[in-house]
């Protein structure tokens, strides 16, 4: 590799600027660190949110470290956070190995990671100004780390757990670029560019954004090292060519992950043309929260502009900025090299390429960010000169006592789905999320309010018509619930869950047939659903189609060998075939798992009286009655045995306790005229 860094700098040699040593060392950092750490004290219990659902609650491949091969995989089975992101992945099972679910974990680890890109921009700004001979180049740069470290429209990024994909693609994106502003100042550059090409292809395995890595070092060299494109790759090709191939892992992870879970990408219902108006004025509104930034939102659902004419302000807006950054590249290089970090880190996500899942959100600003800083501190710096301290300094505490306020909205996913709706009435996801949440609370009317907002803004939607399913059946609506799940399936007949949930409520109509093919279907779709074949063995049982619920009753078992309720329906399945013997053993096998069933006992208990094991079957009828003594059929079932054993004393007693618990009881009133008939 080609080691030189004697190339010239853009502006002359480096030079310290006068008074560059004014700060302590360590000042700045201790400022920033404690900063950050009173900005977002309050997040530290704010519970998984959103995409955390998905990406750590149901993500069962961070439960185990040992078995590492899976973690990195990544296979997570959604689209959400973690899937394809092997070392993000890593990170959240480092956390559920430390401490389980503990949310306060999570977010310590994603302050931390955000403390640490602080320091590294605080570190490539103080050097990038010394080298330019900036007069306050360590007050510039800590103004620009600090305001960074605190600004509201971090807050998503940090304090959602899952954002953490941007925090540690930050961190190695910062880090590449560190460790290339060192190597081009050190002696024997070789093993710096080293550590750079590892943390680029570290990066690469967070989040698909650091492709911009390697175009960002190059075209910093140029702007602050080399002076020109060409100086650049003379003296540093080999690491350019080595940060390039670093984009095959990036492009194998994208492959792998079949477009983040059909997420991300072309063919999605979504045209290039529509993502990129709704792009123009999603840009436009990330410039202005940079700036004031209220409202901030959690999502901002997947609404598309369709009409040029409804961005075209913003259109002409972004593109005189875009022409004024090509512009600037060649004439003023630095103000250049802003303008092509913020366009160039938002391009990933907010060009052409369609993600559908959010097609506007506030953590893609995360890097881009900092770009606005700079700017804004050397134009303050520029403005106010020996007061620019103070104006940073009265900004900085503004800045994060908003922070602050924000981070207080995500002490509770209600109030701040709340704060969402509000902000974003049309967020369909947000009136289905909130419907949900306010369900769980036990405010069931206005959870189905939620739910028929979100119909009436999209009468398509699939998810909202099986949640308003839900939430009817939970209100014992059965026959409204039963219509929803059925729209539902209209649109996605693949759904196996929403066949379960409406053979569910069919069984409870008595519409038997129908839930038996709905159970069915479900079980087509997801072998791997246990409660669906038990279930269809009931009804199956019901209908009298023994074999096939026997057939249903083994399969589920296969799932799920230890499950004491699959063990009992059997053991009534193969008593309705006349396998009695069978039957026996499976409820003892229940009774193993679960020995304070008392069903399991008294089923037994007639089981075994029929094979003629009377002796046997009196224990169980003593242990059912034990648990249950208020149950008239088993005391009328004991008293029969009791009454083939030639025991007419106790027999007549359990008769007689049987009838005042029960004066309908048949089986009593035999069994005492057969005592008088004796």
């Amino acid at each position: 590799m080609n080691t030189s860094s004697q190339a010239p700098a853009l502006t002359g040699p480096a030079r310290a600027p006068s008074g560059a040593g004014a700060w302590p060392g360590w000042l700045p950092a201790l400022v920033i660190v404690l900063a950050g750490l009173a900005v977002y004290a309050n997040s530290f219990t704010a519970p998984f949110i959103f995409d955390d659902q998905q990406s750590i609650l149901e993500n069962r491949t961070i439960r185990d470290l040992r078995h590492i091969g899976r973690v990195l995989a990544a296979d997570t089975g959604n689209g959400a956070g973690a899937r394809a992101r092997p070392l993000v992945n890593l990170s959240l099972a480092v956390n559920y190995a430390l401490g389980g679910l503990d949310v306060r974990g999570y977010h310590a680890f994603n302050l931390a990671v955000h403390l640490l890109n602080a320091l590294l921009l605080l570190g490539i700004a103080r050097r990038t100004l010394r080298r330019l001979a900036h007069p306050a180049a360590d007050g510039a740069a800590t103004a620009i780390a600090l305001l960074w470290t605190v600004h509201p429209l971090q807050t998503e990024t940090v304090t959602c757990v899952i954002q953490r994909t941007e925090l540690l693609m930050g961190f190695c994106l910062l880090l590449t670029l560190y460790l290339f502003a060192r190597g081009t100042t050190a002696r024997r550059p070789a093993a710096t560019y080293a550590l750079a090409f590892v943390a680029c292809l570290a990066g690469m395995a967070c989040k698909e954004v650091m492709v911009v890595a390697p175009l960002a070092v190059l075209l910093y060299d140029r702007t602050f090292v080399a002076g020109s494109f060409g100086g650049a790759w003379r003296h540093r090709w080999a690491l350019y060519l080595a940060l390039a191939g670093t984009w095959s892992l990036a492009g194998v992870l994208v492959v792998g992950s079949g477009g983040r879970g059909g997420t991300v990408g072309f063919g999605l219902g979504v045209s290039a043309w529509d993502y990129a108006l709704t792009q123009c004025r999603a840009v436009v509104m990330y410039l202005k929260l940079a700036v004031w930034p209220h409202p901030l939102v959690l999502d901002y659902g997947t609404e598309l502009e369709r009409s040029l004419a409804a961005v075209r302000p913003q259109t002409l807006l972004l593109t005189l900025l875009l022409a004024a950054t090509a512009v600037a590249l060649w004439r003023r290089p630095v103000w250049g090299w802003c303008g092509a970090w913020f366009f160039g880190l938002l391009a990933p996500s907010s060009s052409v390429l369609p993600l559908t899942s959010q097609t506007m959100a506030e953590h893609r600003m995360y890097l881009p960010l900092a770009a606005l800083v700079v700017l804004g501190v050397l134009g303050v710096h520029r403005l106010f000169r020996r007061r620019a301290g103070l104006w940073v300094g009265l900004l900085a505490v503004a800045l994060g006592g908003i922070a602050l306020a924000r981070n207080r909205d995500y002490s509770s996913p209600l109030g701040l789905w709340r704060d969402t709706v509000a902000k974003c009435p049309g967020n369909v996801r947000a009136h289905s999320n909130l419907g949900k949440l306010l369900i769980e609370s036990g405010q069931e009317g206005r959870g189905v309010a939620e739910y028929r907002e979100g119909l009436r803004l999209d009468p398509a939607n699939a998810l909202l018509h099986f949640n308003l399913g839900n939430a009817l059946a939970r209100e014992n609506r059965l026959a409204e619930a039963a219509e929803s799940y059925a729209v539902t399936l209209q649109t996605h007949p693949e759904f196996a869950t929403a066949h379960q949930h409406l053979a569910e409520v069919l069984e409870k109509l008595g519409r038997l047939p129908e839930a038996a093919a709905h159970y069915a279907a479900a079980v087509a779709l997801d072998p791997g659903l246990p409660d669906a074949r038990n279930n269809l063995g009931d009804v199956l049982l019901a209908l009298h189609r023994v074999p096939e619920a026997i057939a249903q009753y083994r399969a589920a078992l296969a799932q799920e060998p230890g499950s004491a309720r699959l063990h009992y329906n059997l053991g009534n399945a193969l008593v309705e075939a006349g396998r009695l013997a069978d039957a026996a053993a499976e409820y003892e096998a229940a009774l193993r798992t679960q020995p304070e069933d008392a069903d399991a006992h008294a089923n037994l208990a007639n089981t075994l009286a029929r094979l003629g094991r009377q002796a046997d079957a009196l224990e169980h009828y003593q242990a059912a009655l034990r648990l249950a003594p208020d149950a008239a059929d088993i005391r009328a079932n004991f008293g029969a045995v009791l009454l083939e054993l030639q025991r007419p004393v106790e027999a007549r007693a359990q008769f007689e306790a049987a009838l005042r618990l029960d004066p309908q009881c048949e089986a009593a009133r035999d069994g005492l005229r057969r005592l008088e008939n004796r």
